[in-house]
């Protein structure tokens, strides 16, 4: 006999997180949670400071990389996705930004009626409890504590004090009223610790009776009666289980494993899906297509003061750094250490900006491998809006498969001018006289790379993926053939199954994504249950007055 619940949620991540949350709030729906990976207990996870460990454990990822990348040299490209409880909120940067207004006006504009900024800040509004952000355009009462860094080191006010130098503005919040310009960076932390979707929303809805969480389930299917949606088949434990939904499916595996299981259940494109011998319930080619993301690259330059973290690069240092935060949940460990940014626009007719910094008092990478340079900073420097697409495709009709992931990086000219653009940019800002007492030589790229040419070798050596994947089950206009999920998440051709994580964004948002993912499951949410959505703001952001003409 086959268990029923009203609703089933696959994937225990930010948006499924905060679906389960909401959801449970009406004690009569019984939801069930299935999540592949485990707990999310331990230093690793929790201690801000830690956060390159989880996201090269295998106990944590999924540990899928791209395709060779035919632009960037074959490079096969890490694309890490959380497996454990809070999905890749557990072990992603902490960075928390919103987007910026006109990502989802764009939205709008690309069929996603209802997803308009005036639509969706209400919804920011709600899963926020900002600490030190704007008046009015932050939430002071949401599950998700979102605060700044302490500041501890200068070269925090340096950035910005170059950035001003250079003519840009600072903006008192990014995540309100004016992205643009030199800013603050705030992080999802609170009391020392890292403030995933799994601690924000999922532990207390835990304590609700009509939640019930599976760890260790792996999805293999949803389960169709003709054309609706009637529960899902996975595997736990080694046995393969089907569970029905009364109500309704809700896929929030993320952009990478939420078409993976549409494809796996027969919902995408029906000649790739035969080719395969998978039964095909709806022919929808957009499934796995309009994949997108962000690369960035590390500009790092040697800092001629031993203030850096490189001061802690060390065992006793890392043990102390730990054991503070264990017994205070304060100090080094208690920040992930980007506590300054920027949002700035490449050029003159450029709306709202189309360039993101992180900036980091120290010369590493994230998969921990120190500069050798010894003590340094870094900016994190990459365009927003790439024009590339790539997709999701299935490898085998085996549920155990690895999905064939193909990002295109690249493909575009724009791309490699905005990325050119991007680094002159930053060496710009490094230049100024607000750094002069840091400043030693650049480390990479290097001062002799300086042409057009030299500076191509250098990304296509050097660029990383920031590891913000979106957008291959496209929300639009149920009359698109490309769109897969309709402006209420439903996916289009069948009934009872919705999709609602990063995959279903139109278009790439400013900055990293995990804020906008929440609000997905956060408005996902109201849909699902049928409550008319919060009322649309009346707020008015901030765009640069004289854009058209000016860069800064």
């Amino acid at each position: 006999m086959s268990v029923t619940y009203d609703y089933i949620i696959v994937g225990a991540g930010s948006a499924g997180c905060a679906l389960a949350s909401r959801l449970t709030e009406d004690p009569s729906n019984s939801v069930l949670l299935l999540e592949f990976g485990g707990t999310d207990a331990g230093p690793f996870i929790q201690m801000p400071a830690a956060l390159s460990y989880p996201m090269n454990m295998s106990r944590y990822d999924w540990g899928y990389q791209s395709e060779p990348e035919p632009h960037l040299n074959g490079r096969r490209l890490a694309t890490p996705r959380g497996k454990v409880i809070g999905g890749s909120s557990s072990i992603n940067g902490m960075v928390y930004v919103r987007g910026h207004a006109k990502d989802f006006d764009t939205w709008e504009e690309m069929g996603a009626h209802g997803w308009g900024y005036r639509n969706v800040l209400p919804y920011f509004q709600r899963q926020e409890t900002s600490h030190g952000g704007q008046a009015g355009w932050r939430g002071t009462s949401g599950p998700l504590h979102v605060q700044r860094g302490t500041k501890w080191n200068p070269l925090y006010a340096a950035f910005k004090k170059a950035g001003e130098e250079a003519g840009y503005a600072v903006t008192p919040d990014y995540n309100g009223e004016r992205q643009e310009g030199f800013a603050d960076m705030e992080m999802t932390v609170h009391k020392g610790k890292r403030w995933s979707a799994a601690n924000a929303y999922l532990k207390p809805a835990l304590k609700r009776p009509n939640l019930t969480l599976i760890k260790g389930a792996l999805v293999e299917r949803v389960l169709f009666e003709e054309r609706r949606a009637t529960g899902v088949r996975y595997e736990a434990s080694g046995r393969t289980q089907d569970v029905l939904a009364g109500k309704e499916v809700i896929l929030a595996a993320s952009s990478i494993n939420s078409p993976k299981l549409l494809l796996q259940s027969g919902i995408g494109s029906a000649k790739d899906l035969g080719a395969l011998g998978i039964e095909v319930i709806a022919d929808r080619p957009g499934v796995g297509a309009n994949l997108q993301d962000h690369l960035e690259l590390y500009i790092q330059q040697a800092c001629s003061k031993p203030i850096t973290l490189y001061k802690h690069w060390n065992p006793i240092s890392k043990a102390f750094i730990g054991l503070q935060w264990l017994l205070q949940g304060k100090g080094l460990g208690a920040s992930n250490h980007f506590e300054a940014c920027a949002f700035i626009r490449s050029k003159a007719g450029i709306e709202y900006p189309d360039i993101q910094y992180h900036f980091l008092p120290f010369a590493v990478r994230y998969d921990g491998q120190a500069a050798a340079e010894g003590h340094g900073f870094q900016a994190h420097v990459g365009p927003m809006r790439s024009r590339s697409r790539g997709r999701i495709k299935l490898t085998s009709p085996d549920p155990k498969a690895a999905p064939s992931i193909l990002f295109n990086y690249m493909s575009q000219d724009e791309d490699w001018a905005d990325f050119r653009t991007a680094i002159r940019l930053t060496r710009e800002i490094f230049g100024q006289s607000a750094f002069d007492e840091y400043r030693g030589k650049e480390i990479q790229p290097g001062v002799d790379v300086q042409s057009d040419e030299d500076l191509n070798a250098f990304i296509s050596e050097h660029v990383e993926s920031a590891y913000h994947p979106c957008g291959t089950c496209r929300m639009g206009d149920a009359s698109d053939p490309m769109a897969v999920v309709d402006p209420e998440c439903r996916v289009i051709g069948v009934d009872g199954l919705r999709v609602a994580d990063s995959s279903i964004f139109p278009q790439i948002t400013n900055g990293n994504l995990n804020g906008p993912s929440i609000m997905v499951g956060e408005k996902a949410a109201d849909h699902i249950l049928e409550k008319p959505p919060l009322a649309a703001s009346n707020q008015e952001p901030w765009i640069h007055p004289d854009w058209q003409s000016s860069q800064r």
